[in-house]
């Protein structure tokens, strides 16, 4: 299979302290092609990537590219070659536009930039691969899916002619995924290579040709997808069966937890992005928010959480009118929060992970007697949370940074479900994880409710929203299309609610 490959990495070995991240790895790619590379958070497969793109060098091993040995020392000696890369957790500056960072770096615009030919260029990459953003907005103003578009296109901007995307689905719509990789097969058709890591197999089945399998910084498996099923894929990825069913009672409780009536909001430009929300929330029950990145979802998560005000409208919790209350008071009421980055607003990647253990309970007298933090006590917590949440790491004293996805989204959760909170507001809590840590998490929400908490789910996730929703409320422009129950509701109505059909509209259709 290495024979002519566009891409052929060999025998490559990467260490960190204490870790061995890489493991004698072979990784060939043709051109023409989508590659899939498999393996649970920790496999190796961000590291091997990051090796193919210059930012790591490797130990051991050798890259070669069209039949050329390089020696990639700098992620621009892989631009120059054609490499580029689309990472889970975004390289954007997040005071700049959309333009400026598209183009940042490159020397090909010359000494002075034309925003004018700049922004026409984009637009174009816009329109051919549906993937549309506004050149001007700043990325702070942008949703995370937003975002992920800006990197997409700032690669093809570059002309990649190895395209490596991490994640690339994971806060699209189901049409979406499909209008993205019907792009990306135009682009293998073009001659180029596209390397695609994802945890959803079922994905994997319905695009990818080749597929490689990390477990344990190993290259354990390389399979055509006709030759393969999803039930291998998982097994090779975790190494064992996955656990069977979720197990979710019928809830029947009708105690009221949260309730809007009428809310609006604005977003961060000024302009409306709630507009008349009403809703309730039961105990023990998980309500779904279903919809296209960029309709409002952040924004209701933030209001819910005390982090956005409310234009107009009322917010009840427990009965209590908390409209005007503040993020902390809204934690001291019982609600916890599991926000969409969780390395950027959930927790504080320079801080060790003791401390981004009781960034929410620093105040209590069990951690803070009198004037000081008790460190002892701080990092018994720690321990407790690490031990019972499966969190894996090597020391406590390590910062979150250099933990995976899977990890950190599991300290988050640590802390989060360990306050014991009445409602829990979880956004995208699984995205970027492997199939492991996705059936953990979602194991953990379900155990939550079927305990009595209340979960609001922001997912644009069909199948999980599917597998974890009592009832499912569709958004678009900030509006409520339809709340459904999730024993009524279809994938085909939900994804028209979706694009802007009101669920009378649907159920006339």
């Amino acid at each position: 299979m290495s024979a002519g490959a566009t891409l052929a990495m060999r025998k490559i070995t990467k260490r960190f302290p204490g870790v061995l991240a890489n493991d004698r790895v072979d990784f060939y790619a043709q051109h023409g092609e989508i590659h899939a590379l498999l393996g649970e958070n920790g496999a190796g497969k961000s590291t091997l990537m990051n090796i193919l793109t210059g930012l790591y060098w490797p130990d051991e091993g050798e890259i070669s590219i069209r039949g050329e040995v390089v020696n990639f020392r700098a992620p621009r000696d892989a631009v120059l070659q054609g490499v580029g890369m689309v990472h889970q957790h975004f390289r954007l500056v997040r005071s700049f536009t959309v333009a400026e960072n598209i183009t940042l770096g490159m020397r090909q615009e010359g000494f002075w930039w034309r925003p004018q030919v700049v922004e026409q260029k984009i637009a174009t990459l816009a329109a051919t691969y549906g993937m549309a953003v506004e050149p001007k907005a700043k990325i702070w103003q942008l949703s995370v899916g937003e975002q992920q578009r800006v990197e997409i296109m700032k690669m093809l901007y570059r002309g990649a002619q190895i395209l490596i995307l991490d994640e690339p689905t994971a806060v699209l719509t189901p049409q979406e995924v499909k209008e993205l990789f019907r792009n990306l097969r135009q682009l293998a058709e073009s001659g180029k290579t596209v390397i695609f890591i994802t945890h959803k197999l079922h994905e994997v089945m319905a695009y990818a040709d080749r597929i490689t399998v990390l477990r344990n910084g190993r290259s354990v498996a390389v399979r055509e997808k006709a030759e393969t099923s999803i039930k291998e894929l998982a097994h090779l990825m975790v190494g064992r069966e996955l656990s069977p069913e979720i197990s979710k009672p019928p809830n029947t409780n009708q105690q009221e937890i949260l309730r809007l009536e009428g809310v609006c909001a604005l977003n961060d430009r000024g302009l409306p992005s709630l507009r008349n929300v009403s809703l309730t929330v039961t105990k023990g029950e998980i309500i779904a928010f279903a919809g296209v990145a960029g309709n409002g979802q952040r924004e209701l998560a933030e209001v819910v959480t005390g982090l956005r005000p409310i234009t107009t409208g009322r917010f009840w919790l427990h009965g209590q009118d908390v409209t005007s209350c503040s993020a902390r008071q809204l934690i001291d009421a019982g609600v916890g929060h599991i926000p969409e980055d969780r390395k950027g607003m959930g927790l504080v990647p320079n801080m060790a992970i003791m401390e981004n253990a009781i960034l929410k309970s620093y105040r209590d007298r069990s951690v803070c007697p009198g004037y000081w933090l008790d460190h002892k006590a701080i990092r018994q917590r720690a321990e407790q949370l690490v031990t019972a949440f499966g969190v894996k790491t090597a020391t406590l004293d390590s910062p979150v940074r250099l933990m995976s996805g899977g990890n950190l989204q599991k300290l988050l959760l640590a802390r989060e479900v360990s306050a014991g909170p009445d409602l829990i507001i979880a956004v995208y809590p699984v995205r970027g994880l492997d199939v492991a840590a996705t059936e953990y998490i979602h194991q953990l929400l379900v155990e939550q409710r079927n305990q009595g908490t209340s979960i609001l789910l922001v997912s644009e996730d069909l199948d999980e929203i599917f597998k974890l929703a009592d009832r499912v409320a569709v958004i678009f422009e900030g509006q409520i299309m339809g709340i459904l129950p999730i024993k009524q509701a279809n994938l085909d109505e939900v994804g028209l609610m979706m694009a802007g059909a009101r669920a009378s509209e649907v159920a006339l259709g």
